[in-house]
């Protein structure tokens, strides 16, 4: 087993916009599709899916440009409330696992520095997005934050790359310049300039030529082309607003007993987040979507804060079992906290506010 002293993992989703699009409209998979604005609207494209890819579309494209390459291009206006709520049930998995940092909706580093495994905990959370959302992701473990992002990019989509310590001059050696982040195509030309194509090159450098062509920054770019990148996950140091864990079923389900295991798998979930960071909550909220999509969340307050999974489970079951007619079939159940603080007494027990 590799010694990690220190384990990244960076999760990007594979063309989310797209994805996430695709779950409610799946006779849209495996076909030329855009996300953004028309083309008559001097729209642009915000993601492609990968058929579309092929055909030369890119992010940032303008939509016309687009549709010129692929005239049978399906496109799609981003769902803004799908994907911020298909981003917090991503985000929602990640926290479980440790130090979470979220670079944007569909991006963000896991510090797996205090598992055993890490590399084993890095696929069953690559598993578990999948699992629970139905949207694929790509997965890069590596020492650094550098390295990792690298590697989840390295073999889209639904790739998982695994950087092992002492590794990463080697895994980024043949690779352009390009691949490394926060050089861009300026940069990039620049060093092509001095002969500088790949990450090796730009490691072997003279350290005199390139403070020649860039200054201080010379150190630097030696220093990222052989994995050298000593920052660290800075998770959100505020409260959170809300906990929440969510499960959509592969089939509509109406079977009580596998309704409630789920229930209390993702109630021990969202505790553990709670326990982790030293927070109590004072509302417990459920959220209902049944098979026709009809979406709903109902909650409960409490005077005491609370952080125990049993707890928890116990409002939530509660709430569940008075909303959820029997044999009504489930499509998506979830559970959260909100009002979130630092414990001031602990849990006694807990009584309901009007």
């Amino acid at each position: 087993m590799d010694n990690w002293d220190r384990a990244i993992l960076h999760l990007d989703m594979d063309a989310f916009y797209v994805n996430v699009h695709i779950l409610d409209h799946p006779e849209d998979a495996g076909r030329p599709l855009a996300i953004g604005g028309q083309p008559d609207q001097r729209g642009v494209v915000a993601s492609a899916s990968y058929e579309a890819r092929k055909r030369g579309i890119r992010s940032a494209m303008p939509m016309s440009t687009a549709v010129r390459l692929c005239p049978d291009l399906k496109i799609a206006s981003a769902n803004w409330p799908r994907i911020r709520d298909c981003s917090a049930q991503v985000m929602g998995i990640l926290d479980g696992y440790g130090e979470l940092e979220q670079m944007s909706v569909d991006e963000a580093y896991v510090d797996l520095s205090g598992w055993d495994n890490p590399q084993e905990k890095a696929a069953e959370i690559r598993a578990a997005v999948k699992a629970q959302t139905s949207l694929p992701c790509s997965v890069g473990l590596a020492s650094s934050k550098l390295v990792a992002k690298v590697a989840s990019d390295h073999d889209k989509p639904e790739g998982f790359t695994v950087v092992p310590p002492g590794e990463e001059a080697a895994f980024l050696a043949p690779l352009p310049t390009r691949a490394i982040h926060g050089i861009g195509p300026r940069t990039a030309e620049k060093l092509a300039n001095l002969g500088i194509q790949t990450c090796e090159q730009l490691a072997l450098a003279d350290l005199g030529l390139l403070q020649g062509a860039f200054g201080s920054l010379g150190v630097s770019l030696k220093e990222r082309a052989r994995g050298v990148d000593n920052r660290s996950v800075q998770p959100d140091r505020g409260l959170a607003k809300s906990i929440s864990q969510e499960w959509t079923f592969n089939q509509d389900v109406n079977d009580p007993e596998q309704l409630r295991q789920q229930l209390k798998k993702m109630t021990v979930k969202v505790a553990q987040a709670l326990q982790k960071r030293q927070l109590v909550a004072h509302t417990v909220t459920v959220k209902f979507r049944w098979a026709d999509f009809t979406t709903f969340t109902r909650q409960r307050s409490l005077e005491v804060g609370i952080d125990d999974a049993e707890m928890i489970y116990a409002i939530a079951e509660a709430i569940w079992t008075e909303h959820w007619p029997p044999g009504q079939k489930m499509r998506l159940l979830g559970v959260g906290v909100s009002k979130i603080e630092a414990p001031q007494v602990r849990q006694l027990g807990f009584n309901f506010l009007d």
